[in-house]
């Protein structure tokens, strides 16, 4: 991976080199022919006029009969031969239009164009040929050249004088050394490129790599085991985006992985906690049926009907327990959903409360309610409700001692009505509090008397949650321990 990495960013960095190589040729080569050609005028700007003040002062431009003095034009052509070859003298009228030319080459008419746009002319004039101006070339009207310009007034005939500096001769000569040329700039830097390509390419791939190098140890490390393996400084590194996915995905397998180990134990626990509770109902049940079997000849009445009634009271727990697992287990799976309406749950408190009145009575237990007036109607599916209380109840009698109290209260705030049962057991600690309702879990302080699956408490968390509602547990131990929930006022409309 390291090196097809390596071999990519290497051919990356080269072809942009060579791409930045040929743009350098070419820009260079640009401003340079623009730099020439505005040199090239600055220094002939005044080449028209030393033409009009030596030609023109003993020869007039026109003949007598109107016409262009072509002899001394002639003579402008040695004079060109002698001084500068690639430059195209021609004579315009006021208008612009070509009344003659002087140009060496022609292999092409002479002049194809016969007009030449004055508004630069007269810039470059009025400037004293001190701006850079293009202006029309006669022989090709897409070209446009550098010149110089001069007017003139002779005898009463008017016009300018127009040089092209750089005229077709020039093109022809510069066109053919123009590749060379390039050839050999182009050539030089590109060497220069790949030979500097090669030293900082190598040295700068290297450096980029190396972060990718350490994000790669450390991910073979995890791999390997080392599930403690991080990327060191993640927000500070030049995959930042990478290795800090990574490290939140290490982080992520790791809490996975404690939950996997944890619901593991879980279900070791729940495995050793139900066959416990299974196990003991029906070791009664099948106790007294196999001594009502073998004793039934001798057995008195009054001993029949005890082993009946053991045998009836383990039956129910052991029914009990199977409900409680189909019920939870449908909770789990989201099958239960809850149907909403507007009750009195101090109505249904005052019915649970005479219930449990009794059940209390018998486990000298003392059972209170207490309730605010006019508590107002809560939305909720009645039935889960009942539900909830019924199992908080419960619990409260497990592990409340004779002579303890139990007290079953409500109050309403603004949006919602509590719930609140309060005991005087023997409490929650602090530690035990983070995991009561969990499926399976009891506190460490529960008696083996009222050991057990320990699912009452997780069904009311699973009720509570489909109602949106959260339960909270009071407590500390030998202090008793108060749980309370809330439901939502139903609100009319």
């Amino acid at each position: 991976m390291s090196n097809k990495l390596y071999w990519k960013l290497s051919f990356t960095f080269l072809f942009i080199l060579m791409l930045v190589g040929l743009a350098y040729v070419s820009i260079t080569a640009y401003f340079s022919n623009k730099y020439f050609e505005e040199t090239t005028q600055l220094l002939n700007a005044k080449v028209a006029n030393h033409l009009i003040e030596e030609k023109f002062q003993n020869a007039s431009p026109f003949l007598e009969d109107g016409s262009v003095n072509k002899p001394l034009f002639g003579d402008i052509m040695h004079d060109m031969m002698a001084v500068n070859r690639g430059i195209e003298v021609y004579l315009l009228d006021v208008e612009g239009t070509i009344l003659y030319s002087v140009v060496l080459e022609h292999d092409e008419p002479e002049a194809p164009k016969q007009h030449v746009d004055l508004a630069p002319v007269k810039k470059f004039i009025e400037n004293d040929g001190q701006l850079f101006i293009l202006g029309d070339n006669p022989r090709n009207a897409n070209d446009p050249k550098i010149f110089s310009a001069a007017h003139f007034d002779y005898e009463g005939h008017q016009g300018y004088i127009y040089i092209i500096l750089e005229g077709k001769l020039f093109d022809t000569i510069t066109s053919s050394l123009a590749g060379s040329y390039f050839m050999k700039l182009g050539a030089g830097s590109m060497v220069l490129a790949l030979v500097f390509a090669m030293l900082v390419g190598l040295v700068a791939i290297w450096y980029l790599t190396r972060n990718l190098r350490h994000i790669i140890d450390t991910v073979l490390r995890f791999k390997e085991g080392d599930t403690k393996a991080r990327i060191e400084n993640a927000e500070k590194n030049d995959l930042a985006e990478l290795a800090t996915t990574f490290n939140l995905m290490a982080d992520t397998i790791n809490d996975n992985m404690d939950k996997l180990k944890t619901h593991d134990n879980l279900r070791r626990e729940l495995i050793s906690n139900v066959s416990h509770d299974l196990r003991t109902p029906l070791a009664i049940i099948h106790g007294y049926a196999e001594t009502l079997l073998i004793k039934d000849k001798v057995i008195d009445e009054k001993d029949r009907i005890q082993y009946l009634n053991n045998i009836n009271s383990s039956t129910v727990k052991l029914s009990n327990l199977v409900g409680q697992l189909f019920e939870y287990s449908k909770l789990e799976a989201k099958q239960i959903e809850p149907h909403k309406e507007p009750f009195l749950i101090s109505e249904l408190a005052m019915d649970l409360y005479y219930k449990y009145q009794l059940l209390a009575r018998d486990k000298g237990i003392d059972l209170k309610i207490e309730m605010e007036e006019n508590l107002p109607l809560v939305f909720a599916d009645i039935a889960l409700v009942e539900r909830v209380i019924q199992n908080l109840l419960d619990n409260a009698l497990k592990f409340t001692p004779e002579g303890g109290t139990i007290s079953l209260m409500l109050g309403h705030t603004a949006n919602s009505v509590e719930v609140t049962v309060k005991d005087t057991g023997m409490g929650i600690s602090e530690q035990d509090q983070s995991f009561i309702f969990e499926r399976y879990r009891k506190a460490k302080a529960a008696t083996k008397e009222n050991f057990g699956a320990g699912l009452g408490l997780a069904i009311v968390k699973k009720i509570l949650d489909i109602h949106d509602a959260s339960i909270k547990v009071i407590s500390k131990p030998n202090q008793g321990a108060a749980f309370q929930f809330a439901l939502p006022v139903y609100v009319t409309g």
